[in-house]
């Protein structure tokens, strides 16, 4: 089963949490004006975004970034780039579009931030050739990744350089479950300038702390294609309208589904929703082939 795949996403609560009371503390920092969104899918391929592209494209990557002004970049994930190959993709997009990559899982899966440091270093030395259009690099870890390795994750992050923005997704539910070892990791983030993802899918409800340590907050929605969707998307439409009047500098949200079918519809609908709710967003709306 995929990660947070469920049978019956009916049967799911899907009321966002509230809160962690260090959300609201550490929205108190945001200065900026006006409000950064970057919404986007985690990928641009034809077979994964069914009915997108209009008929007779022939760069992908191309009209994607007409539609959306950012990726979730898994595709680095597999295999780290190199530094032409994210030369060839920044020079295919427009002005402001924003490139947020994943770090490759010989990092995070198979060396489990154990002696990663040429990795790390080659990897950066990549994604900066994305130039101003490098967004925030992500790290995900191993559903197994728990806390009794918390010291290979405090080296990692505070050996990660200093001048790439960085995120990171925690998929093991101990690191949640304990008030001092969750205090023990969002105050590292929070002290090195770490960017906790939030990750909303139907069967990992557990892992949705709502817990901010900045004014930025990076959201990995995951459909469960069910029309419940749409409604968990205005409800975080809702949730991002308490963090704004609290202070958010930015948000980065990116939308998947278990099974690909409808993410830029979700996408559409989101955009939309957004522009409607928050004065001078201007979000082009993307649009498929109809």
């Amino acid at each position: 089963m995929k990660f947070g795949q469920v049978e019956n996403p009916e049967e799911v609560d899907f009321t966002l949490p509230p809160d962690h009371p260090d959300t609201a503390r550490n929205l108190r920092a945001g200065k900026s004006k006006p409000f950064k969104v970057y919404i986007g899918c985690a990928k641009w391929n034809r077979a994964d975004l069914k009915g997108f592209y209009p008929r007779g494209t022939k760069d992908e990557l191309s009209y994607y970034s007409t539609q959306f002004n950012s990726i979730e970049l898994n595709a680095t994930f597999y295999n780290a780039p190199s530094k032409e190959q994210v030369a060839t993709w920044r020079d295919k997009t427009p002005d402001g579009f924003k490139f947020f990559p994943k770090l490759s899982n010989s990092i995070s899966h198979f060396r489990r931030l154990l002696n990663v440091g040429e990795f790390v270093a080659g990897f950066c030395d990549s994604i900066v050739h994305f130039e101003d259009k490098l967004g925030v690099t992500f790290l995900q870890l191993h559903d197994n990744f728990k806390p009794k390795d918390y010291d290979r994750l405090e080296k990692f992050v505070k050996d990660f350089p200093k001048a790439v923005p960085l995120a990171v997704e925690l998929r093991n539910t101990e690191w949640v479950s304990s008030e001092k070892i969750a205090d023990q990791v969002f105050g590292l983030f929070e002290k090195e300038g770490v960017i906790p993802i939030l990750v909303d899918a139907a069967g990992r409800r557990d892992l949705l702390h709502m817990r901010l340590t900045s004014p930025d907050a990076f959201i990995r929605y995951v459909g469960a294609n069910h029309p419940s969707d749409y409604d968990r998307l205005d409800e975080w439409v809702d949730r991002i309208a308490e963090w704004r009047a609290a202070g958010l500098d930015s948000l980065y949200f990116f939308i998947h589904q278990n099974i690909e079918k409808e993410s830029p519809l979700l996408a559409e609908h989101f955009t939309k929703k957004m522009n409607d709710r928050f004065d001078h967003l201007d979000l082009t709306i993307p649009r498929g082939r109809s």
